[in-house]
C-alpha cells in the first residue's frame, strides 16, 4: 500500500494528510492515489512491451469519469460490459476503435448503440448472441466484428463467485463446443471473426491458470487458421489479483515472463483487460468512528462508512485491511472488534474479530484496496446517499465525484395524480 504511508503521525495519501480531505470533504469518501494509478498502468504495459498488445481497462472496477480519462490518456482502451459503460467510456473519450464489449446478456439496444459507436469487437458468449448480434448488425446494414468468449475450462483457484472459465461458469462457450461456434460464425452474413476472447476470473494469484488457458488458446488459434479464418486477436482478459491480506500475486512482469514464450510467434495482437490489479490497491475508503458498543460476546465498532459502500466484506466475506488514520503505538493493544456500519442488516460489516487498537467516535479509519468495485457497486440502501470520491495528486487533491445529496436519492421519482 506503498501511496498510503504514515507521516508525522497521520495516514497521507501521497503528500495530502486524509484528515484534511476527511475536514474539507466529509465522511465517508473513496480516496485515490494518481501515483499510484499510473504506476500500475505503466507496469502492466510495459511488462508486455516486446509483443503487439491493447490494454483495455476493465471499467467495472473503477468507472469514474476521471480515473477513465487517466488511462485513455495513457493510451489505454476500454472494457465495457454495458450501454451505460459505453456512455460512460465515449463521455470521457475513449476512442471506439479500442473499446471492447463483454457480458454475457447484451440486450439488442445495447448491441445496437456499440455497433453505431463503431467499437473493435464484440465479445460474444453464446450462439444465441452470436445470432442476435448478426441480425441487429443486418438491420443496421454493418458488419460486426466478434471474438467468441471461449470457456478453457482451467480453474483459477479463486473465489467461486468471481471464478468464470470452469465449464460449469454462466460465461462464455464450453471448449468443446468452441470450433462449431466459430465456424457457425463464420457463415453468418454480418459477422466478422476477429478474435478469440478469454477470461477465467479475478483476484488470480499465481500464474498457472493463465497459462494454462493460454496453451489451450493457442491451440485452438492454430485450428481456426487451418479452418481459413484469420484470428488477428487473442483476448487473454484480466484478472490478476492484488494483496488485501497475506497474498502474494505476481507482478505484471512476472505474468509476462511465464507468457510471452507462447505469445511471441503468434501473429496476433494481445488484448488485456485488467481492472482491479491496476486500481484496487491505489484506493481506500475513509470513515468516522460513530459508537463503540460492548456486548457481553462482542465488540463492535460503528463507523459511517456500510455496506452499500463496500460490498465486497458482506457480499465474498473478504478481508480489507483497516488502518486507523492516526498512527496508533506500537504497543497499543490490539482488541478484536466487529467494524460495522450504519445499514440495517446483520450483514453490514465492513469487518469482523479485527484486531485494532482502541479507538473512539470521531477518529478516522481507512478501509483499504478499495480502488476496486467500491463506489461501483456501491447502492441508495436505507436512502444513503452515495460517497464522494477524491482523486490525490502530490500535496494535492481533486473531488471528482460530489457526495449525493438527499434530492439525488429521488430524482426521477414521481408520485401519480390518484395518489395526491
Amino acid at each position: 500500500m506503498g501511496d498510503f504511508i504514515y507521516r508525522e503521525g497521520r495516514l497521507h495519501c501521497e503528500e495530502v494528510p486524509l484528515e484534511r480531505i476527511a475536514e474539507e470533504v466529509g465522511t465517508p469518501f473513496y480516496c485515490y492515489s494518481h501515483a499510484g494509478l499510473v504506476r500500475r498502468w505503466r507496469a502492466f504495459s510495459e511488462a508486455f512491451a516486446s509483443v503487439d498488445h491493447l490494454i483495455c481497462y476493465a471499467m467495472k472496477a473503477n468507472s469514474n469519469l476521471a480515473i477513465l480519462k487517466l488511462f485513455i490518456n495513457m493510451g489505454g482502451g476500454v472494457d465495457i460490459v454495458s450501454g451505460g459503460e459505453l456512455h460512460r467510456a465515449l463521455l470521457a473519450g475513449a476512442d471506439p476503435s479500442r473499446i471492447v464489449f463483454a457480458g454475457v446478456g447484451k440486450s439488442r439496444g445495447e448491441i445496437a448503440e456499440a455497433l453505431r459507436a463503431g467499437i473493435l469487437m464484440f465479445n460474444v458468449e453464446s450462439l444465441q448472441e452470436i445470432e442476435v448480434v448478426n441480425n441487429v448488425a443486418g438491420e443496421l446494414g454493418r458488419t460486426a466484428p466478434v471474438a467468441l468468449r471461449v470457456n478453457p475450462d482451467v480453474d483459477p483457484a479463486t473465489h467461486p463467485y468471481i471464478a468464470t472459465g470452469l465449464r460449469e461458469s454462466k460465461f462464455g462457450i464450453a471448449f468443446a463446443e468452441a470450433l462449431e461456434a466459430f465456424r457457425r460464425a463464420k457463415e453468418m452474413d454480418h459477422l466478422e471473426v476477429v478474435g478469440i476472447h478469454s477470461h477465467i476470473g479475478s483476484q488470480i494469484t499465481q500464474e498457472s491458470p493463465f497459462v494454462d488457458a493460454l496453451e489451450r488458446l493457442v491451440v485452438l488459434v492454430e485450428k481456426l487458421r487451418a479452418e481459413g479464418l484469420a484470428i488477428r486477436y487473442l483476448n487473454l482478459g484480466g484478472g490478476l489479483g492484488i494483496t488485501y491480506k497475506d497474498e502474494s500475486p505476481p507482478e505484471p512482469r512476472q505474468l509476462a515472463e511465464a507468457l510471452l514464450p507462447a505469445m511471441e510467434d503468434l501473429g496476433v495482437t494481445f488484448i488485456f483487460e485488467p481492472g482491479r490489479t491496476i486500481v484496487g490497491n491505489a484506493g481506500a475508503l475513509v470513515s468516522r468512528v460513530l459508537y463503540t458498543k460492548a456486548q457481553p460476546e462482542k465488540a463492535f465498532l460503528v463507523v459511517d462508512a456500510a455496506m452499500n459502500d463496500l460490498a465486497r466484506p458482506s457480499l465474498y466475506d473478504a478481508y480489507q485491511a483497516i488502518w486507523p488514520v492516526a498512527e496508533p503505538d506500537a504497543d497499543a493493544p490490539r482488541v478484536p472488534v466487529d467494524v460495522v456500519g450504519p445499514v440495517c442488516e446483520s450483514g453490514d460489516f465492513l469487518a469482523k474479530d479485527r484486531p485494532l487498537p482502541p479507538l473512539g467516535p470521531g477518529d478516522l479509519v481507512a478501509v483499504m484496496s478499495a480502488g476496486a468495485y467500491g463506489f461501483t457497486m456501491a447502492s441508495n440502501y436505507n436512502s444513503r446517499p452515495r460517497a464522494a470520491e477524491i482523486l490525490v495528486v502530490g500535496s494535492d487533491y481533486h473531488v471528482i465525484r460530489q457526495r449525493e445529496r438527499y434530492e439525488d436519492l429521488v430524482r426521477g421519482e414521481t408520485v401519480p395524480d390518484f395518489l395526491r
